[in-house]
């Protein structure tokens, strides 16, 4: 008998991060639902935590996934916009991990090319994919099409030899 993993999958953001719960029985991948945590740009930084963080562990709490993975930090030019993202995606960390989730990290390219089959992939073609892999899903952004696939890059290496060697 196969059983059934539900997998969050959040894309950390300090403005918007985006989250999807997805189950995956054998081969089988099955939507649950997605959507996004957002802050208030005007807030001071640690309001926004705290709300980024109230919010995934409300998901957690709501959906009772297994696993969780967070993509990595994308480093930019901009050296306090990525400082600022990295605490965000500390909380995206933290709260799978409080609740006693394993949580899997993917490189932005590692999730393009899991989902889209190329890592220099654009927003558009990650959605389609999405929708292509689950055609139940919905979701309010591009934030939270991405945490799906951030979740479905996760279900597809969870169980790889490269992923048992690693957790190891």
């Amino acid at each position: 008998m196969t059983s059934t993993i539900r997998i969050l999958g959040i894309d950390p953001g300090l403005r918007r991060t985006g989250w999807g719960v997805v189950e995956v029985t054998g081969n089988a991948l099955s939507f649950v639902a997605a959507g996004s945590v957002t802050s208030v740009a005007e807030d001071e930084l640690a309001r926004r935590l705290v709300d980024i963080h109230d919010g995934l562990a409300a998901v957690v709490e709501r959906y009772r996934p297994d696993e969780a993975a967070v993509e990595c930090t994308f480093v930019n030019r901009d050296a306090a916009a990525t400082l600022k993202l990295g605490q965000a995606r500390g909380i995206a960390l933290l709260v799978p991990a409080r609740a006693g989730l394993s949580v899997g990290e993917y490189a932005p390219n590692a999730v393009k090319k899991a989902i889209v089959g190329a890592g220099h992939s654009e927003k558009r073609q990650i959605r389609a994919m999405v929708k292509v892999l689950l055609p139940k899903a919905t979701f309010d952004s591009d934030d939270a099409a991405d945490a799906l696939a951030i979740a479905i890059c996760h279900a597809h290496h969870r169980s790889s030899p490269q992923a048992r060697i690693a957790a190891r």
